[in-house]
């Protein structure tokens, strides 16, 4: 069962993930426009808006699949922005991805790999496991989505949503503090949603710390502890578990009416 925190609780957690003042330009393009936004342990941070809002790049920022032209990002309190202070070290992407999982819209598989070994790949070049303990430990996450069975099978043997949980499993494997979904379920037929949603519910029912870029607006109301609308590179409006049904800003409100 998801618990929304208190006031006491909120304040005496730490922030996971601080993000102050976050630009990224493509040229001359500004994609995010000063973005601030903190993550709590264990909290889930839902992230909507409209197609072009800087949504995707804010969360691909957080993992540094997309270098910040400006601002501070810190992580687990380790300074991986620009904005470095005097005397410290900025923090290494490799470090970061060792302690912050990604799951993208597509499911990124090695095609030539079969579920399992999709898995045991990244955890013997990023944990350095031996074949054996990495296999071991595959075998727990792909059971944890409910995929033992399709251990042996590639890719293109299994239905998009099993793809996707396989994506799941892998990024859990290795023991991440903080889960980002980008629109995870865009590219699935309509009937394939709900596994992939089912198997989300339970990682945030496990305690993990989540950032979700989604259009499932219903399931954003479900499992959001903390919401934030964007556009055009902003922030326009944030608010905790109920706002999207007590939304103020106009615009946030005629967007969630549309993909309700």
């Amino acid at each position: 069962m998801i618990t929304t925190p208190g006031p006491d609780d909120e304040a005496t957690r730490d922030a996971v993930i601080e993000v102050r003042g976050l630009r990224k330009r493509f040229g001359e393009n500004e994609v995010l426009c000063g973005v601030d936004l903190d993550v709590h342990s264990g909290e889930h941070v839902v992230i909507f808006g409209p197609s072009g809002s800087g949504k995707s790049t804010l969360l691909r920022t957080l993992n540094l699949l997309e270098e910040p032209t400006e601002g501070s990002l810190k992580v687990l309190g380790i300074q991986y922005g620009r904005e470095v202070p005097d005397g410290q070290k900025r923090g290494k992407p490799l470090d970061l991805r060792r302690t912050v999982g990604m799951v993208f819209q597509q499911f990124n598989l090695f095609p030539h790999l079969t579920a399992l070994d999709n898995i045991v790949m990244p955890l013997r070049s990023v944990r350095s496991m031996s074949r054996r303990d990495a296999e071991e430990r595959a075998a727990h996450a792909l059971n944890r989505v409910g995929l033992l069975r399709w251990a042996g099978h590639y890719p293109k043997e299994l239905s998009g949503g099993q793809q996707q949980r396989v994506a799941i499993a892998r990024a859990l494997s290795v023991d991440p503090k903080v889960m980002l979904f980008d629109e995870p379920t865009s590219a699935l037929d309509p009937e394939l949603v709900g596994e992939v949603l089912r198997v989300m519910r339970e990682v945030a029912e496990s305690g993990m710390t989540m950032v979700i870029v989604t259009h499932e607006i219903s399931f954003a109301r479900e499992i959001g502890d903390s919401n934030i609308f964007m556009e055009n590179g902003v922030v326009v409006e944030s608010g905790p578990r109920g706002m999207l049904d007590n939304c103020v800003n106009p615009r946030t409100k005629r967007f969630v009416e549309a993909v309700l």
